[in-house]
């Protein structure tokens, strides 16, 4: 038996008490998490096999299935395993098989109940959908979903199958088509679970019912549902509102570049009301179609992306961080402090003026009030997290706190005098960071007295919604440090980066090209919307001129000054955009930009912008190539990541891709900047670019490594 066999065998096991209660416990050996691998899988198929044995012998009355872990159940199958298939028969093989085993869980001839404690996704979840009563603990840590669109696929075990017949067909979609999780509570108002206990009594609730099961105690009824409910989930109807209805949000949101919740629309639509058989085929069918598909693929390549990035940290201890102490209650500071009161962490907000400290707490406030509006959390939750952010216009718990995070104006010199006030007042070993997106961390330390406790931690703005935190360590960083702030990024839920010091750090030098590309096109008579719709539809979340406004045109600005004073005629600001200094638009935040704004909302293109700008845009719009607005805008950003990664400011493509994703919206469907040119091959590329900087100018000149790759026929990944 090998090494992985052996791991397979012991990640699963069957107890029988002397009650008559089987108990199969999933608790893989040297690991954090329970997966449902290939050979995890055989491995309950076996047991299955012992219990219909005991069954029979009337050795077994009733099965729970539980985790041996502490705050995760089951997390899903192996991505590496469907990463690994490349051919739809084998895939839709896959399905078949997962759903022939959760089929023979489900037929059992005693009653079976799942015991969730802790995370419950994916395959962990089609596992419990099989199972006749479902108990789950009420701690926050459990969270049930079907998170398979996220890579391109649907639940193909029976999960697209069953949970529609169990919650619904409204309530099931917003799971399967959006992949979120639903908490304890959540499950139980839907159906999803019959009970959510206190963790401490979850064993003896799921031995109670397996037993009162076992001796016909428990009767199922129905669920009582409005009358709007069982005409939309119950009626031929009401259904063809419901599909429909979700295929129109689908389409809206995805722009259509994702097929996995668009095929899990029709397979559902076709199997609500199919026998069981012939909803498992259209599942396992459609499952094998997308999961080959090159979507699909790069999906699961930003998955992994991900969960290497979580393995990233520095080699050292991180120090906890329950206090924080924030400088600066603009919006960034406002938006800082939220969320880390809304992680449970005690936060002083400091500014040097009362109205500063208002606009911040204001914004906090909204942040939270979203929150109890989509029901992410509760009114009581809001009101204790609010109350951990403490205003002050002094010091006052200073010397408490374990992390410093300065968020004031962009100017070199105010954050040198702030930080070094603060590092007076802190207690030695005191973390100190900064939220500056372009200004030197090296500089910044050269007025410290401990610069080894200094890092940046550039967070992107809004700070609630924008996953991606660079990490930026200066040349005196200490690992500990970096340590630490990568560590409480992740205590937040953000995905953090760490990057090098350099000018822009890593996404704001890459990006800054594809924004001046979109301000030379404009000055070369196109229409705003024109090159924002050719970006739009490549997958962008907003195109490039529509990002300036939202950014800020002001902080824009100032980003572009510091590029440009660093590298030179490459980042010259295009005419157009340095045109806007002499102009007083600010974007989004100041009701105009290349757009308008109204309650805060886009309202249309700002038609007066071309006159505003002047001498800098002809008089008259020209029509727009995309594959030339796509080639001078996403060619730039590959060129200067290029540079970037020759420069050592990010470690590999994985991190540029990954900051990239999570930091500007670069569509995850094409597997990130450096996947996607990849994807174009490396000598097409450099013959782009080529191309581009004999018609354009020496802004296009090929990075080093660009040549160098194509030169070698390899691709950034290799």
């Amino acid at each position: 038996m090998t090494a992985r066999q052996e791991q397979d065998r012991a990640a699963l096991t069957l107890e029988v008490s002397g009650d008559g209660v089987a108990w199969l416990v999933f608790d893989r050996p040297d690991s954090r998490v329970n997966l449902l691998t290939s050979g995890v899988l055989a491995r309950l198929d076996a047991l299955l096999g012992e219990i219909e044995e005991g069954v029979a012998a009337a050795l077994i009355r009733a099965v729970v299935v539980r985790s041996g872990k502490d705050g995760t159940f089951v997390a899903g199958a192996d991505v590496n395993e469907i990463a690994g298939i490349r051919d739809a028969a084998e895939g839709e093989a896959a399905a078949r098989e997962g759903q022939r085993i959760f089929r023979r869980l489900e037929l059992l001839a005693v009653p079976t109940v799942a015991a969730v404690d802790g995370i419950c996704v994916g395959g962990g979840t089609e596992m419990i959908l099989a199972c006749g009563h479902r108990v789950a603990s009420d701690r926050p840590e459990t969270k049930i979903g079907l998170p398979e669109v996220r890579l391109g696929i649907l639940p193909g075990f029976g999960g697209t199958t069953r949970l529609p017949r169990l919650i619904g067909l409204r309530e099931a979609l917003g799971m399967i088509l959006t992949g979120r999780n639903v908490d304890a509570r959540r499950a139980r108002r839907i159906g999803l679970i019959d009970e959510a206990v206190h963790p401490a009594i979850l064993i003896r609730v799921a031995t109670t019912v397996a037993l009162d099961a076992a001796n016909g105690r428990i009767k199922r009824a129905p669920r009582a549902k409005g009358i709007a409910a069982r005409l939309l989930d119950r009626t031929a109807p009401g259904r063809t509102v419901v599909l429909r209805g979700a295929r129109q949000r689908v389409l809206k949101e995805t722009g259509g570049h994702y097929p996995a919740p668009l095929t899990a629309l029709d397979v559902i639509a076709r199997s609500v009301r199919a026998p069981l058989d012939k909803a498992f085929a259209l599942e396992a069918r459609a499952l094998g179609r997308l999961i080959v598909t090159r979507i699909s693929k790069n999906l699961i390549h930003v998955f992994q992306l991900m969960e290497s990035a979580k393995k990233a940290a520095p080699a050292a201890a991180p120090a906890p961080v329950l206090e924080v102490f924030v400088l600066g209650a603009g919006v960034m500071g406002g938006g800082i402090a939220q969320l880390a009161a809304a992680k449970g962490r005690a936060v002083r907000l400091k500014d040097i003026r009362a109205e500063a400290i208002g606009t911040g707490l204001a914004h906090a406030q909204r942040v939270f009030d979203r929150s109890v509006a989509k029901r992410r959390i509760d009114a009581r939750e809001a009101v204790r997290a609010m109350a951990r952010i403490a205003p002050t216009l002094g010091y006052a718990g200073l010397g408490s706190c374990d992390l410093v995070i300065e968020a004031v104006v962009e100017r070199m010199d105010v954050k040198k005098d702030v930080l070094r006030e603060a590092e007076s007042r802190s207690r030695p070993g005191t973390v100190l960071a900064s939220n500056t997106s372009t200004l030197s961390i090296t500089e910044m330390a050269g007025a410290l007295e401990r610069p080894d406790d200094f890092c940046g931690m550039h967070f992107f703005n809004p700070v609630d919604r924008m996953p991606l935190v660079e990490v930026i360590r200066g040349r005196r960083t200490s690992d500990a440090t970096a340590a630490t702030v990568f560590a409480f990024a992740r205590a937040l839920d953000k995905t953090p980066v760490i990057v090098k010091d350099g000018p822009g750090f890593l996404v704001n030098r890459i990006l800054s090209p594809y924004l001046n590309e979109a301000g030379h096109l404009l000055g070369e008579g196109a229409e705003v919307q024109a090159v924002d719709r050719v970006l739009l539809d490549f997958g962008m979340p907003m195109g490039p001129l529509r990002l300036l406004d939202e950014v800020g045109l002001d902080v824009a600005r100032h980003a572009a000054e510091v590029l440009f004073a660093a590298f030179g005629e490459r980042m010259r600001p295009a005419p157009a955009l340095a045109a806007l200094d002499l102009t007083r638009l600010l974007g989004r935040k100041g009701g105009r930009g290349f757009y308008l704004y109204e309650d805060d909302r886009e309202n249309g293109v700002n038609e007066e912008i071309y006159e505003t700008l002047g001498a800098a845009v002809p008089p008259h719009r020209s029509p727009v190539d995309a594959e030339h607005v796509r080639d001078r805008t996403l060619l730039a950003m590959v060129n200067e990541a290029a540079r970037t990664l020759e420069d050592g400011i990010a470690r590999n493509a994985g991190d540029v891709d990954l900051a990239m994703i999570t930091g500007t919206g670069f569509p995850p469907f094409r597997g990130g900047l450096l996947r996607w040119a990849d994807s174009l091959g490396t000598n097409a590329l450099l013959s782009k670019l080529e191309t581009l900087e004999g018609e354009l100018g020496p802004r296009f000149a090929p990075a080093p490594l660009l040549r160098e790759l194509a030169a070698a026929n390899r691709g950034f990944y290799g």
